[in-house]
């Protein structure tokens, strides 16, 4: 693969992860809040009242999610990091390389004599 695919791949990937953590990350600021200030922890709905749920149940949902996301970026970051420390076109034969100087292998069968 490419080494600019890798860069092009990190980038999406490191942004897909903090995209996820700001849209599901907010569900559980109101968990912390509650179990470190609080004893008891409740769940929130427009049309009923709260709900009484176990404060370790909705921390280690929250943990999950936490290292779920963390494991994208983390991801996304070692495709970053492979992509700059590729060779990039380091690598090219002097016979593949195309315009000024690339097609010297084909010299002597182009002259018209």
């Amino acid at each position: 693969m490419s080494d600019i695919r890798f860069i092009m791949i990190g980038v999406v990937v490191v942004t897909v992860g903090f995209i996820i953590l700001g849209v599901f990350g907010s569900n559980f600021t109101q968990i912390t809040v509650e179990t470190s200030e609080f004893s008891t922890c409740y769940e929130y709905s427009d049309d009923k009242t709260p709900i009484e749920i176990k404060c370790d149940e909705a921390m280690q949902d929250k943990t999950l999610m936490f290292l779920g996301v963390i494991a994208i970026i983390g991801i996304g970051i070692f495709s970053l990091v492979k992509g700059v420390r590729g060779t990039w076109d380091q690598d090219v034969k002097p016979e593949e390389m195309l315009g000024p100087g690339g097609d010297k292998k084909d010299s002597s069968s182009n002259d018209d004599k």
